[in-house]
């Protein structure tokens, strides 16, 4: 059995950044430190204040951000620029370029622009760069293994923006929650907002509050002081036994080809393995203009889905890449040798928990016993499974 330290978002009220960074310091991220790392960015004109205070008899932790000066508009190639250039550790940028990236990916969708062109409005004001750079400093000063979230609740009418009045919820938002669960609210109010939303994209899994044992609860309230129900974020940290099958978060690289030439596709697919993808799968497609085509799957560890994706777009006929995060469940494994009578070969052995609950035999093994001995390879597999029955043995007599 594996323990995990969990976060578990109830976003009943919805979420917004400074909920979200307010929640963090009432969960017991110091401020000070926060603060101190925030100051390595290349921003003034702020303060930020952070109090405990009550929404519908709730008492929390409420960050107030003050703007003592005038801000600039910025696009996303300055914010990206900006936290790239700063003395924050590196977990800490990487994560926020990776939020920011997400939203910087939404607003291009939604306007029809570069992502290099999306130009931040609301949330390239300095209190959001604030909570979305503090949001991932906390997150990753928390001390956690995973974070899950409730379903989203989405307020419907109108919001005010630098465009003009949009419809609830804002476009960046909806974009930002493609694939996520939401559930409509009627309060004709704007309870999700963008940074919330790409904050609780990113870094959550949405999923129902699970089975745990209960550490720690925490309040991050929003401005609003609502009659109807307390305006917080609630954040309930507890230990999560698992099975045993590892867990974790990955990225999906996609794209389709119709005018590619079948013989880049094999170096494709080596390039992008020698480069750290986890695996890559081409299917055959049906595409526009009745032409057969193919999809490319690629599945990467996050911090290397952008090198991938580059690699993508460089080394094949791809003009786009779409990308998501998700998660995964992994059994896990351990390599072991067995005897045959034509020599040693490896088997990975799968268990869920303690439990050992197949074996398979290693291809480049079975292959190499096979032209040591001019045996055909299906015999090698049969003789290396049969061997392998030990190791089942061997567990039900531990």
């Amino acid at each position: 059995m594996t323990c995990m330290k969990t976060l578990y978002l109830d976003a009943f009220s919805g979420i917004s950044g400074d909920m979200f960074l307010g929640l963090m310091f009432d969960l017991g991220v110091e401020k000070r430190a926060v603060c101190s790392a925030l100051g390595k960015l290349d921003l003034d004109g702020y303060s930020l204040d952070v109090r405990r205070e009550k929404r519908c008899g709730l008492a929390g932790a409420f960050v107030d951000i003050t703007i003592d000066a005038a801000q600039p508009f910025r696009t996303w190639l300055e914010i990206d620029a900006l936290i790239a250039a700063s003395g924050l550790a590196e977990k800490d940028r990487t994560l926020a370029r990776r939020i920011f990236r997400r939203l910087g990916e939404a607003e291009a969708k939604i306007h029809a622009v570069e992502l290099e062109s999306v130009h931040f409005h609301e949330v390239g004001a300095v209190d959001s760069i604030l909570d979305i750079v503090g949001a991932a400093i906390a997150l990753n000063r928390l001390g956690i293994d995973q974070v899950l979230c409730s379903p989203l609740p989405i307020g419907l009418g109108t919001v005010q923006t630098e465009h003009g009045v949009y419809p609830l919820p804002a476009p960046a938002t909806l974009e930002v929650l493609r694939g996520c669960p939401t559930f409509p609210d009627a309060s004709g109010l704007e309870l999700v907002t963008p940074t919330g939303a790409v904050i609780a994209a990113v870094v959550a899994t949405f999923a129902p509050l699970p089975a745990m044992t209960i550490e720690t609860i925490g309040y991050g309230l929003g401005r609003r002081n609502r009659q109807d129900r307390p305006n917080v974020l609630r954040g309930i940290i507890g230990e999560v036994t698992t099975s045993g099958a590892d867990a974790d978060r990955v990225s999906v690289l996609e794209t389709h080809l119709d005018d590619c030439n079948p013989e880049w596709l094999g170096a494709l697919m080596e390039q992008l393995l020698h480069q750290g993808a986890l695996d890559v799968a081409y299917a055959p497609l049906q595409m526009k203009k009745n032409r057969p085509g193919i999809r490319v799957t690629v599945i990467s560890k996050i911090e290397t889905a952008e090198t991938l994706e580059k690699l993508l777009l460089r080394h094949s006929s791809a003009i786009g890449v779409r990308r998501y995060e998700t998660s995964r469940r992994k059994l896990q494994r351990e390599n072991k040798e067995v005897t045959t009578p034509f020599g040693p070969a490896m088997v990975k052995c799968l268990y869920d928990g303690q439990e050992l609950i197949r074996v398979t035999p290693e291809f480049s093994s079975c292959h190499e016993l096979a032209q040591r001995n001019s045996r055909p390879l299906p015999e090698i597999y049969r003789l290396v499974e049969r061997s392998a029955d030990t190791l089942f043995k061997n567990e039900e007599e531990r």
